[in-house]
Order: structure tokens, then sequence, then C-alpha cells
């Protein structure tokens, strides 16, 4: 490909990018403008989720051919760091529905394949439940999947962190068949009785994602809605983890929107300040700086990691036409691991250190709950509790030191220590 070829393809992606940017532009306006109240009163945004259903964000991955938008991951998530920034609940809250796009993308170009692309083309949105409730042993499933009497399935379990799954049509989920042993990934309807969905989430942040309780009674499972566990894209930690550097990229530009606008509007100032005026004097701009600078790193950083997943991305694919090797594979899911590991480390806080020095540019106004300026830092203190840091931190060290990989595949459960 020339060069000519190559600077007119960048343009078409960037013209394409901005077309898509202007076509979700007022549906992130109306997101915005009721984020804060949707916080205050622990509203679910049903409506908002389908909208952007409807208008196709949840098939930005899709290929073009199958009435997606085709995007590469670092487009796609620059849009999502544009939701995120206008609510990080619903983008934490389609979190699952992308994973499981990526992992249709990844599979075998099959029958089914095509069927689910013509489905999230629909507007059909996929959540998850995958996190076991009670004392199940360190890296068990107890959620069964069993053979019925039609020639079906039945899946029987309960599951917690379900992110989004409220808002779904499908739920995937995690289990183990009792007929063969194997682990896999039940994609269940999640529109029968025998789903039962708890917004149950008690966090002080993220509270409208739709997190909470699955209750699986013998709910239906077709047989090829059963997916060998073994097969999951293989940079799908690395994936989830980008996500929620993207809820603290958007928690950052957010408070810093909404702080620059308090200080901009602000009427009084204090008679030991450094200006007649509050949003002139500069001991306050520099906190508002600090902010939005950190909201810059941010975004950097889910640049970053999303070029990181989008080589692992190439390299899976690569693999059915022969253009990469295993080893390539390997080698580009473990760049995307540490990568997301390295964001973590250094988003976690910087973001949620920042936007508690915001309300240093302010004065006690700030935390009124009317405001709710808190809930960014609420939000970004949530997403970063998620998958603890501090042990990636150790990780990230054990490469440096030794040359360790990260481990791509990681469960939580009850230690058999006594």
């Amino acid at each position: 490909m020339s060069t000519t070829t190559i600077e007119k393809t960048t343009q078409n992606r960037v013209a394409y990018l901005a077309a898509l940017r202007t076509k979700f532009a007022p549906i992130f306006a109306r997101i915005v403008a009721g984020a804060a109240e949707r916080d205050a009163t622990q509203t679910l945004a049903y409506a908002e989720i389908n909208e952007l259903a409807a208008a196709g964000f949840g098939a930005l991955r899709v290929p073009g051919s199958h009435g997606g938008a085709g995007l590469n991951l670092p487009e796609f998530f620059e849009l999502l760091t544009e939701l995120a920034t206008a609510d990080t609940n619903i983008a934490q809250a389609l979190r699952g529905h992308f994973a499981f796009v990526e992992d249709r993308l990844v599979a075998v170009a099959d029958d089914q394949q095509s069927i689910w692309f013509e489905r999230l083309a629909a507007g059909e949105l996929v959540g998850n439940a995958w996190t076991e409730i009670g004392t199940v042993a360190l890296g068990e499933v107890n959620t069964r999947v069993s053979p019925d009497s039609h020639g079906g399935f039945r899946v029987t379990g309960e599951k917690y962190y379900s992110t989004g799954s409220i808002f779904a049509h499908w739920i995937d989920t995690y289990a183990q068949r009792t007929d063969t042993g194997a682990r896999v990934i039940a994609v269940v309807n999640a529109k029968q009785p025998e789903v039962v969905l708890q917004d149950d989430w008690d966090g002080f942040g993220q509270r409208t994602t739709g997190t909470g309780t699955t209750t699986f009674s013998g709910a239906t499972v077709h047989e090829a809605h059963l997916i060998d566990f073994d097969t999951r894209f293989r940079y799908q930690t690395a994936f989830y983890q980008v996500v929620l550097l993207v809820v603290l990229a958007g928690s950052a530009q957010a408070a810093a929107n909404d702080f620059a606008a308090e200080l901009k509007s602000r009427k009084r100032t204090f008679s030991h300040g450094a200006a007649s005026a509050a949003n002139e004097d500069p001991q306050l701009l520099q906190i508002i700086g600090e902010v939005s600078a950190s909201a810059f790193a941010a975004q950097a950083t889910v640049r970053a990691t999303a070029e990181a997943l989008e080589s692992a991305y190439n390299t899976a694919v690569g693999l059915y036409t022969g253009k990469h090797t295993t080893e390539e594979d390997l080698a580009a899911n473990d760049a995307a691991e540490l990568a997301s590991a390295q964001g973590q480390v250094v988003l976690t806080p910087l973001v949620t250190n920042a936007l508690s020095r915001a309300f240093d540019a302010l004065a006690a106004s700030a935390t009124s709950t009317a405001k709710n300026l808190d809930r960014h830092w609420r939000n970004a203190r949530t997403a970063g509790n998620h998958n603890p840091w501090v042990f990636k931190a150790r990780l990230i060290g054990e490469h440096a030191v030794h040359g360790r990989h990260l481990p791509r595949v990681w469960a939580i459960g009850a230690s058999d220590s006594k």
C-alpha cells in the first residue's frame, strides 16, 4: 500500500469516526443532562440505553457487512470514553455486552457468528453473570448446565455483579456442564420466568449500572448457545479492565467539565483569596488545570491500551488466515494484559486523587447534595476498587524483574487455607 493510499484511508477513518460522533452527540447530551439526577435517585437508565441500542451503539464493533459500524478498538474506545464522560454508569453497564461482541468477533466464522452479528446489529444487548455468590472455592463454579428431557439444556445457579444484565436481552453466564464437566459460557435468553434479575448493588458509586443478583432456576438455553470457555478470546481480562479505565477517564473529564463550570459561575470570593473574582484566582485555576490534565492523561492511557488490545485482536483473527502464529498471538495478548494493568495502576490513584483535590477549587457549597458533584469521585473510586490494582502492581514488578507474564484469566473465591 502506497503512502498516499494510507493517508487517504486514515482520512476516511477520521471522517467516518467524526460522523459517528456527530450521530451520537445528541444522545450523549440527553444522557449527561439527566446523569446527576439518575445517580441521586438511583434511577436506572432504561430509556437512555434503549436509545443507544436502537441507534447502533451496541454494534459499533460489528462488521459493516453485518450491519454494524465496524470500528477498530481505538475508535471504539474513543466513543465509549465520550459516553462515559456523559454517564460512567451507562458505559460500565455495557461492559459485558461489548466483551461478548469481542468474543464473537474472534470466533470461528460460521452460521452462529452471523446470527449473533445480526442480533447485535438489530439492537439486542447481552449482559453478563459470572461471579458466584457465597463461599465457592477459588477457581470453582457452582452454576450448572444440565441436559433436559427435550433435547435442550437448563441453567441453575446464582450470580452477583451482573452488571448491565437488567437491561439486556441475553445474559452470558459462566457455568459447568453436568454431562461432560466442561466449563462453558451459557448465553441465556433473559426474558424468561426462570431468570430473575435484582438491582441490589449497594455500592456508593456506579449506582445505576444495573448491577446485582441474577438467579437461574432451570432457565432454558439452546445447545448452540453453549460456548466452550477455552475458546474465549484471550485478551478478555485486559478488555474488561480497559472498560474500567474508560470509566476513570470519563469520571475525570466529567469532573473537569463540571468543576470548571462551577468555578466560572462563582460570584463570591474570600477576602484572603488571590484575586478579586474566584474565577480569576490563580490558585483555584491551577486546581482546575490539574483536574483537566488528569483527564487528558487518562484519555491518553485509554488510547494506548486500546492500541495494545487492537494488536491482540489482529493476531487472534490472523491465526485463522495464517498471517500470525500462535507465538505472536500469545505475545500480543501478554502485551495487552501488561498494558491494561499498567494503565490501571497509574489511573486509579491519579484520577481519584485529582477528583478529591477538585473540591479545593470551590468552597463548602461544592459539597451540596443538590449539586451531586461528589458522584464523580464516588464513581471513580468504585471503578478503581474493581480488580485490586495493588495485586496488578506486584505482577508488573514481577514482569519487570523476572520477565514473568501476567495471568490472562483469574478468579475470585474462598481460599482453602485455614
